[in-house]
């Protein structure tokens, strides 16, 4: 009988667990539970590795700059000075134009904005360890891809703004863009489903023979999603030739990473139950993104199918212009972030190596803010949310038909345009 008083108390004691942030808004905020290991401990293994043979890399974390920003360990990449200036100067113009962008929506010219604050690397070197024809799946941070292929600032501009010369014709929400020459899919509000496209565009390519591979980024909320778990099913059943990144920042709009699965496990490992190698990296470590993303690419291209990264990363800000960060975190929150500013970082490691300066630095921040100053201008001369020339609104019957349907003609007829 006492083994079943026992078994009767266990279920009687069953309760809901409901994850909870470590801090509050009004509370110091605290960041010592992530651990951070020494840069450059993690092994590099070889591109054809069996994933059963690095399932530890799911919990692990690929560091190559250590504290001093010097590059250790088997990731180093090796990169060229040119290609680390081309780097700093694309996430450097990535928040250049981030703030100019949240400055103009506070004047009311657009509607909503999005910053990448404190997430430019996951972009940035990923766009460079890339082939320009790969095909990437974004999702709201990661206009630093574009801004690394040199996709105009005025036409990006030109989205957000909905102007004359919008190109999408005002039919996406701003920073919603959308570039089929510089490789950059559709951004999509619902954001799980930017997974299985990109699946079903590798699938594609690789049907084809093609050299191309697809990348998708989502964020670590929209891993609960059930586009998630199908993507990840067809690409191990059908080796797709695709990086899937799961950009961890730790918050998804107002929820923390644990109502998402984060409290119990890395969300990488989500990868290794289908068979995936699941890699996890400093996401504001310049090299280590870029020499993942490279390992992963190498791995697409070479016929030996997916990779799930986990970039671990944090939101500096609010998630969009339309929210206040300090109702659901402390104000100071970022400042005790342990991995620090990515373009901090990657500057440390360039003048430590004797290939930068702060001179330099200070320079290059004036010339960017004034591209984009004048970038802006030229934008806005085309019109903006308040003011100016902007899209017909005839042209909302448009490019769906081949040949406009009877019943759009007399909508059209009604609308009087």
């Amino acid at each position: 009988m006492s083994g079943r008083k026992d078994i009767l108390m266990l279920k009687n004691s069953a309760r809901l667990h409901v994850p909870e942030p470590g801090c509050r808004p009004g509370e110091t905020p605290d960041m010592s539970h992530i651990k951070v290991p020494p840069a450059g401990e993690v092994r590099r293994p070889a591109e054809d590795t069996d994933p059963a043979e690095i399932r530890d890399l799911a919990w692990a974390l690929i560091r190559v700059l250590d504290d001093a920003g010097d590059p250790v360990g088997d990731w180093n990449p090796g990169l060229s000075a040119d290609m680390l200036e081309k780097g700093l100067r694309a996430m450097m113009l990535t928040r250049a134009y981030d703030a100019r962008m949240v400055r103009v929506q506070r004047q009311g010219k657009s509607s909503f904005y999005m910053k990448s604050t404190g997430e430019e690397a996951v972009a940035v070197a990923a766009a460079l360890a890339l082939e320009y024809g790969d095909m990437c799946f974004p999702t709201y941070r990661q206009q630093g891809l574009l801004v690394a292929r040199d996709w105009p600032l005025v036409d990006m501009m030109n989205q957000v703004y909905s102007n004359s010369r919008d190109r999408l014709k005002g039919r996406q929400m701003p920073v919603f863009y959308s570039s089929r020459e510089a490789g950059f899919f559709s951004i999509s509000g619902n954001l799980g489903t930017q997974y299985s496209q990109a699946v079903g565009w590798a699938m594609a390519s690789a049907s084809e023979s093609d050299s191309r591979i697809a990348a998708a980024w989502i964020g670590e909320g929209a891993t609960a999603e059930g586009d998630f778990h199908y993507a990840l099913t067809f690409a191990s059943v059908y080796q797709a030739p695709v990086i899937l990144n799961i950009v961890n920042n730790q918050w998804a709009i107002s929820s923390f990473s644990g109502i998402a699965g984060g409290e119990r496990t890395t969300f990488a490992s989500r990868g290794l139950g289908y068979g995936i190698p699941s890699l996890r990296v400093d996401g504001n470590d310049f090299l280590a993104v870029y020499a993942v993303t490279r390992w992963a690419a190498t791995r697409a291209r070479s016929g030996l199918g997916p990779t799930v990264i986990e970039l671990f990363t944090y939101r500096a800000e609010g998630h969009s212009t339309s929210d206040d960060p300090s109702k659901y975190r402390p104000g100071s929150e970022a400042a005790v972030w342990p991995l620090g500013d990515p373009i901090e970082r990657l500057k440390a490691h360039m003048i430590g190596a004797g290939l930068w300066s702060e001179d330099r630095h200070g320079q290059l921040e004036k010339e960017l803010e004034e591209e984009v100053r004048r970038a802006g201008k030229e934008s806005e001369s085309y019109g903006t949310l308040k003011e100016g020339a902007r899209i017909p609104a005839s042209t909302m019957f448009e490019d769906v038909y081949k040949e406009m349907p009877p019943h759009l003609v007399e909508q059209r007829k009604q609308a009087g345009v």
